[in-house]
């Protein structure tokens, strides 16, 4: 069983990779729709959240769990690795394979407040940025936007071209979403940028680091079998 884990819906983007994958394992989805968002929450609250979602998943049978929340990922990931026996996949911030590829030398980065000041973010950004300008803006309303499965339309348009706007404007070439929602709006953010603009999403990433360290502790095999997925999300009382 693995288990997936967002503050909402963005961690589908996630799953979705994972069961193209894997479509013979079996998942738990937990998404933490009682506190989402979680980009404006502490880390001290965040990990909070992640320990009573772990402890849940664990207790359902869950032998690996992948973190699918970049803002989770970064306030509380090294914590939970540090305090559970399970192995734990996070969110990868994708800033290695934009630089590598850009030849504007410019870079944008869209994630929430958090991801921006967890130390992974920063950590990846100080080894892999070099020369390259890295145009950071956090996508305000788009997560929320998402949770209300708007995911077009002109509303949603303004939204996303005020977000990616200044990357445009300094030349970048690459965008990279740093937040499991924003896949959901990649068609749009794609037809805002343009042709000349790639859009980095890490999630197959994530999914297949996700089977490496799973055939590390148990036989993994393509089967015909069509593994099972349960939904699960939290209530505010």
């Amino acid at each position: 069983m693995i288990g997936v884990y967002d503050s909402g819906e963005g961690g589908k983007s996630v799953l979705k990779e994972l069961r193209r994958l894997m479509p013979w394992e079996d998942y738990i989805y937990y998404g933490d729709k009682a506190y989402c968002p979680y980009g404006p929450k502490s880390p001290e609250f965040i990990i909070t959240r992640a320990c009573a979602v772990t402890d849940y998943l664990i207790s359902r049978g869950c032998e690996v769990i992948v973190v699918a929340c970049n803002t989770a990922t970064a306030a509380a990931i090294s914590y939970l690795r540090g305090h559970y026996r399970i192995p734990f996949v996070g969110m990868e911030p994708a800033i290695k394979p934009a630089v590598l590829h850009s030849k504007s030398g410019v870079v944008g980065v869209l994630a929430t407040a958090g991801t921006f000041k967890g130390r992974l973010y920063l950590n990846t950004l100080a080894r892999f940025s070099g020369n390259v300008k890295v145009i950071e803006r956090i996508g305000e309303g788009l997560v929320e936007t998402v949770e209300k499965g708007i995911l077009d339309g002109p509303e949603v348009e303004e939204m996303v071209r005020r977000c990616i706007a200044p990357m445009l404007e300094a030349g970048a070439d690459h965008i990279v979403l740093g937040c499991t929602h924003y896949p959901f709006l990649q068609p749009v953010i794609e037809r805002i940028a343009g042709p000349g603009v790639t859009v980095v999403n890490p999630a197959p990433a994530v999914a297949a680091q996700t089977k490496r360290v799973l055939e590390g502790i148990k036989k993994t095999e393509p089967s015909a079998r069509e593994g099972s997925v349960e939904f699960c999300y939290s209530a505010k009382d």
